[in-house]
């Protein structure tokens, strides 16, 4: 039966994420960008000056934001089947993640010590 083209030899097999359960991921992680995206924009049409921590917070909430879009870029590539891409690109996102609310509650906590940054001012 070697020479059936369907059977994949050991080296050719495998393990691939069911494509329903990719196409989840790929629906919550765009809904998250997009609250992530809606965030940084309102935030950045706020009037007011801004201060050193607001800058701070902007970057890891810029930077984790970037990270969020790779992943969703990633997961949109058929090669994103296999298992162990699937978890890379789910590790990505999670680490952006972890960085918008890491540059969220930087910039919560600032307003709250008196820095008197803007995302509170909205």
């Amino acid at each position: 039966m070697a020479d059936d083209p369907l059977e994949f030899t050991k080296a050719e097999e495998r393990e691939l994420v069911e494509v329903a359960f990719r196409n989840g991921s790929i629906t919550v992680i765009g809904i998250v960008v997009g609250f992530s995206l809606g965030f940084l924009s309102r935030w950045s049409a706020l009037p007011g000056e801004w201060t050193h921590s607001d800058l701070v917070s902007v970057a890891l909430i810029t930077l984790g934001l970037l990270l969020q879009i790779k992943t969703l870029a990633d997961l949109l590539l058929i090669s994103c089947l296999e298992l162990k891409r699937y978890n890379r690109s789910i590790w990505i996102f999670l680490t952006g993640l972890f960085l918008v609310g890491l540059g969220v509650l930087l910039a919560i906590f600032a307003d709250v010590a008196g820095f008197r940054g803007i995302v509170l001012q909205g």
